[in-house]
């Protein structure tokens, strides 16, 4: 028995007490009401419930009298071995052998689907992340950004969500136009400009100019050779990144340039859709929006009084052009610099109509710190200024690189021991995991030579104490992923991984797949095979859904 078929069940119970008692819940009752937990103490079973002390007090019932009716409804499940009330009305449930064991079958035969859901069957997602600035390389914020916002387009997929990876391609601005003449000074062997970029990249990438230009750039003006370099600069800076995206196992489904909404008119509308709905005015020459009706702390500026666009214009267009795509979601992510950008940014979404929170949120990533020797690693060779996503994949590669990034929540700052993520020992998280996965590999392997197939499932044979608590990790994933989901929290997976991984090499420090000796094969070993291949399944979805590979021998 699954945890979702015993919800099922509980599901079911409550609505046929409820309605016998004439008592009516504020809102229908959903499946996701009587989620089960796993308790912590294991001596108070296998699952537990609280769904008697949700209820009581908006019905005015007792929660442990209300919990007692549902205990008694679900004793009386096929598979359910007891059930007590505890506590102000927890219920806690225990399965027999069999019912709890049935669930490593349903894992191997659901396969790559097994913990897949509908939290957001349907639902248009636009992720948007990294979006570095084609400058220079991506550094090891946006490193961090690459690999929770691929994560989080595949967990959003995982549960039924049609996403859109979108990088924002920042080709109109000052910062463009710093590039461009760090280049052209480079290219006379000057210093860079002060507020220019240096790095080796910057000469590399004007050698590759001058190279693939079939002009004469000494006859050009400054200022045309100028407009040459950021021309081809923008390109080749542009396509290094995307390589090393690519590298890192994260690609785009669409490139928006931000030129195009100012050519394409897109600043206008938006602008002349928010007039509409009476939130534009016009004060000392300037083009406002009215912000502090929906909480900003002022008004913005949209277009200047000496006719430029205002920056939070292009937000404004882009926001527009997303739900007029038809993005019901829209996700952004933003370093740690952009926390005052939010609240205008929510007051943007309100003044269009749409619901903050919604149809925009805004996702703030804390600081990133790599760590060598126990001393903070400062400088990429590469990059002059920075630490770049290179920098990280030559020194771990990319699997220890991309689960380092998604292992913390993004709410807090992350600090990455290099050495640690390069030894191939138990304390290294990501190895931890991936050997658990070439570990189920090489028992099956084993198991196969040994002459141990699935061909009998007894699931009551799996008795032992280390058996039950794997049976319960495995049926916490599909929970895990939804948490995840919902919560954008993809560290919830890879947290959740180890404890799995830790689970599996307890029981397989205590439980035989292949027999000893002359002993013969019997159902027991039939059946651990399939409690450790449902393990190596789960491994495997779970590494997938963090784009890290899972290995078959290590």
């Amino acid at each position: 028995m699954t945890p979702a078929q015993l919800s099922a069940q509980l599901l079911s119970i409550v609505n046929a007490v409820l309605e016998r008692r004439g008592a009516v819940p504020p809102a229908p009752i959903e499946l996701a009401d009587v989620a089960l937990e796993r308790p912590k103490n294991r001596d108070h079973g296998d699952w537990a419930a609280n769904i008697a002390m949700k209820l009581a007090k908006p019905l005015g019932l007792a929660p442990r009298e209300l919990a007692a009716d549902f205990a008694a409804g679900l004793e009386a499940v096929d598979g359910v071995a007891s059930v007590e009330v505890a506590g102000p009305g927890f219920i806690n449930i225990r399965l027999d052998a069999a019912a709890a064991g049935a669930l490593a079958k349903t894992i191997v035969e659901q396969g790559e689907a097994f913990g897949r859901g509908t939290l957001y069957e349907g639902v248009t997602i636009n992720l948007e992340f990294v979006s570095a600035n084609p400058t220079g390389p991506i550094h090891i914020g946006g490193v961090r950004w690459a690999a929770v916002g691929d994560s989080l387009a595949r967990i959003f997929q995982a549960q039924g969500g049609l996403v859109t990876r979108e990088y924002y391609f920042n080709d109109h601005g000052a910062q463009i136009d710093r590039f461009a003449r760090s280049l052209l000074a480079s290219y006379f062997g000057e210093p860079a400009p002060e507020d220019g970029y240096a790095g080796q990249y910057i000469a590399d990438i004007k050698d590759r100019v001058v190279a693939s230009y079939t002009g004469d750039l000494s006859a050009l003006s400054r200022e045309d050779a100028q407009e040459v370099f950021r021309s081809f600069g923008v390109d080749f800076m542009f396509g290094d990144i995307k390589a090393s995206l690519h590298d890192f196992g994260v690609d785009f489904d669409v490139y928006f340039h931000e030129n195009e909404l100012h050519e394409s008119g897109s600043v206008e509308r938006a602008i002349a859709r928010l007039r509409d709905l009476g939130h534009i005015y016009e004060k000392d020459g300037a083009t406002w929006l009215r912000t502090t009706e929906f909480g900003d702390d002022k008004d913005r500026v949209v277009i200047k009084s000496d006719g430029e666009a205002a920056y939070i214009s292009g937000d404004l267009a882009y926001h527009l052009n997303k739900r007029e795509r038809g993005f019901e979601r829209n996700i952004i992510m933003l370093g740690a610099d952009h926390h005052g950008y939010v609240k205008r940014m929510m007051a943007m979404t309100a003044a269009f109509g749409d619901v903050p929170g919604v149809n925009l949120e805004i996702m703030i990533g804390q600081l990133v710190n790599l760590m060598r020797n126990g001393e903070p690693v400062r400088m990429s060779k590469r990059a002059g200024t920075v630490v770049t996503l290179e920098d990280l994949v030559e020194a771990v590669g990319v699997d220890a690189g991309r689960y380092a990034m998604v292992r913390s929540s993004t709410d807090s700052q992350l600090d990455i021991d290099l050495d640690l993520l390069g030894r191939r020992t138990n304390d290294n998280p990501v190895f931890y995991v991936q050997y658990a996965h070439a570990r189920t590999n090489s028992v099956a392997n084993n198991a196969a030579a040994a002459g141990v197939d699935r061909s009998a499932f007894a699931p009551e044979l799996l008795t032992h104490e280390t058996e039950n608590n794997l049976l319960g990790i495995l049926g916490e994933y599909t929970r895990v992923l939804v948490q995840a989901a919902e919560l954008r929290e993809p560290h919830r997976i890879a947290r959740y991984l180890e404890e799995l991984a830790g689970a599996y090499h307890r029981w397989y420090d205590n439980c035989r797949v292949t027999p000893l000796g002359d002993e013969p094969v019997t159902d027991l070993h039939r059946t651990r095979l399939w409690l450790n291949d449902a393990t190596g399944q789960v491994l495997r979805n779970g590494l997938g859904l963090l784009g890290v590979s899972a290995p078959a021998r290590m």
